[in-house]
């Protein structure tokens, strides 16, 4: 299965395609996300991300002070649930701005939508629709993002398969392109958390819904669970990407700065490399060691012309001389009759023997 992200062909047999969700670290500044954008470049991405919501059409601010105080990553914020979501958003005014600035450096624009004003504005600026975990049972949301006809990348942290399984139904009824990514939404940074990323989940989704394309959507430390997606068949990895992780902000403490976003991406090149073919054979940079690491048969003593061969006067030496017999072949080499004079140590040849 292999879908299309603006120039970018995304599937198994093509390079990992790298979002950088700059999300609310452009810290209330145009300036700053722009500037963002162009070091998400500079360090490897193919897309950077934003989020379009407005504080009122994401969270209820009765809803969260009702709940008698903040939870998870949440309890650290030094504002209200309310007040932090607003300060975060991007304002629609900046869309323009935002996909000229992608444009310009050559890296796509992308912005999760969090309501359907927020989709219709966003759908003619971006090559795919990413909707983010927390909206995976709202089905009419993703009914009306699917009906867009662009590729749709789908988060699915805290879900469990029943709930996975109905949301692609719900889009793969509408829209056949579909990037599914194991998420896992805890956004402490703790290194607990990767007793929680399960990667293999990707196995569960690759046998079940083979008709989309694997990616991974990660918010743990370092490349290790980024790698290990890949490994398993992720070819869209999302990451939170920031300037400077020590910023205050709901994103900066867990987000990749742009040199560990560039040895992530690199290190997932040289991974691409490394996994390779799914053919054993000998590789073009074994030749040699066939040779030279491999044995032949040899002659252990000399030997006369006329005699029998018998195994004691075989040894199985390096190298694999080419054209040599080989060791599979001693059975058929006993009761043979030496044609010439064998020195001991020469490598035996179907030519030698009668």
């Amino acid at each position: 299965m292999e879908i299309k992200i603006g120039s970018r062909v995304v599937g198994a047999a093509h390079p990992t395609y790298f979002i950088a969700d700059i999300a609310a670290n452009h810290d209330g500044s145009l300036e700053r996300a722009c500037a963002l954008i162009r070091l998400a470049k500079e360090a490897g991405a193919d897309a950077a991300k934003f989020q379009n919501f407005r504080a009122a059409k994401i969270v209820s601010d009765y809803g969260f002070r009702s709940l008698g105080g903040q939870q998870s990553h949440q309890a650290r914020w030094k504002k209200s649930v309310f007040e932090v979501y607003q300060g975060a958003s991007v304002p629609f005014e900046w869309t323009e701005t935002l996909k000229a600035e992608c444009d310009a450096v050559g890296i796509d624009y992308f912005s999760s939508p969090y309501d359907f004003e927020a989709v219709d504005h966003l759908d003619p600026y971006v090559p795919a629709h990413k909707i983010g975990s927390g909206e995976i049972d709202w089905l009419e949301a993703l009914e009306h993002i699917a009906r867009k006809g662009k590729p749709v990348l789908l988060a699915t942290g805290a879900a469990h398969i029943g709930e996975v399984q109905r949301a692609v139904h719900t889009i793969l009824a509408i829209n056949p392109q579909l990037v599914l990514m194991q998420c896992n939404t805890n956004y402490t940074g703790s290194l607990e958390n990767f007793n929680y990323v399960n990667l293999n989940v990707l196995k569960t989704y690759a046998l079940m819904f083979p008709q989309v394309v694997l990616g991974f959507s990660d918010h743990t430390p370092g490349h290790a669970a980024v790698l290990g997606a890949v490994a398993l068949g992720a070819r869209v990895v999302e990451k939170h990407f920031t300037d400077d992780t020590t910023r205050e902000g709901p994103d900066h403490g867990f987000a990749m700065d742009p040199r560990t976003w560039r040895d992530m991406v690199d290190r997932t090149r040289e991974l691409e490399r490394a996994l390779g073919s799914a053919d054993k054979q000998v590789a073009e940079n074994e030749q040699q060691t066939v040779i030279i690491q491999r044995r032949c048969v040899r002659a252990g003593r000399d030997i006369h012309a006329g005699e029998e061969i018998s195994r004691e006067m075989l040894d199985v030496l390096r190298p694999a001389t080419p054209g040599a017999i080989l060791p599979p072949e001693i059975p058929n080499v006993l009761g043979c009759k030496a044609l010439r004079d064998i020195p001991a140590g020469k490598e035996l040849r179907w030519t030698d023997l009668g």
